[in-house]
C-alpha cells in the first residue's frame, strides 16, 4: 500500500482531488478533520446510481449529505470503451491511457448538499464524503466509472442521448401547448 491512505490509486486521487483542489492557496482547516471522520468511519454512505447519499455522526452531532455526480457524456463513454474494452479490473496504466487519449475519467458534481449548519459546498461533511469514496474507489476503482453511469450507459444504444436536461427553463415552454388545449377566448352571448 502506498503512502497515501486515501488516493492511493489513480481512481481514487481524483476523488481526493475534489477535496484537495489543485488551486488551493492556503491550508484548509477542515482537511484533517473529514480524513479523520473517514479514517473512523464516521461516514455511512448509501450509493444509488448517480446519487450518493451519507450520514456522518460526529460528536453528538449528525448530518445528511447528499452528492450527485454528473453522468459521463457519449463521447467520453464511446472512448472509454475503446481504450478499456475489458473493465473487470482496472489499473493505474488504464487511468493514464485514458488521460492521454484526454478523455479524463475524473467524477464531475452535478451537486451537494449538506444539513449542517456550515450551508457551504464544501462543509467537512462534504469532504469526508469525498475521502470515503476515494478509499472505497481505491478499494474497486470500478466504483468511478459506476459512479459516473458508465456502465448502465455502455449496454443502451449508443445513439440515444445520455443526459437529460435537469431543468426546463419557463420561457422555454409555450403556454398555449402547455396545457394541450389551445388557448381561445371565449365570446359573451
Amino acid at each position: 500500500m502506498a503512502d497515501n491512505e486515501f488516493g492511493y490509486t489513480a481512481w481514487g486521487m481524483d476523488w481526493v482531488r475534489l477535496a484537495e483542489t489543485l488551486g488551493q492557496t492556503r491550508p484548509d482547516p477542515l482537511l484533517p478533520r473529514a480524513r479523520s471522520i473517514a479514517r473512523n468511519n464516521g461516514v455511512q454512505t448509501t450509493i444509488d446510481g448517480r446519487v450518493i447519499r451519507a450520514t456522518i455522526h460526529r460528536g453528538g452531532q449528525a448530518s445528511v449529505t447528499h452528492l450527485e455526480v454528473a453522468p459521463l457524456p457519449r463521447p467520453a463513454i464511446t472512448a472509454i470503451a475503446e481504450i478499456i474494452p475489458d473493465t473487470t479490473a482496472l489499473t493505474d496504466d488504464m487511468h493514464r491511457a485514458l488521460v492521454a487519449a484526454d478523455t479524463s475519467p475524473a467524477p464531475v458534481l452535478a451537486g451537494t448538499d449538506c444539513s449542517c449548519s456550515a450551508r457551504s459546498a464544501r462543509c467537512v461533511h462534504v469532504l469526508a464524503v469525498y475521502y470515503d469514496l476515494a478509499r472505497r474507489v481505491d478499494e474497486d476503482p470500478r466504483l468511478a466509472l459506476d459512479l459516473q453511469g458508465y456502465f448502465q450507459a455502455a449496454q443502451e444504444d449508443p445513439a440515444a442521448p445520455v443526459e437529460s436536461p435537469r431543468w426546463t427553463p419557463l420561457n422555454a415552454l409555450d403556454p398555449a401547448d402547455y396545457f394541450g388545449a389551445p388557448l381561445h377566448t371565449a365570446s359573451v352571448r
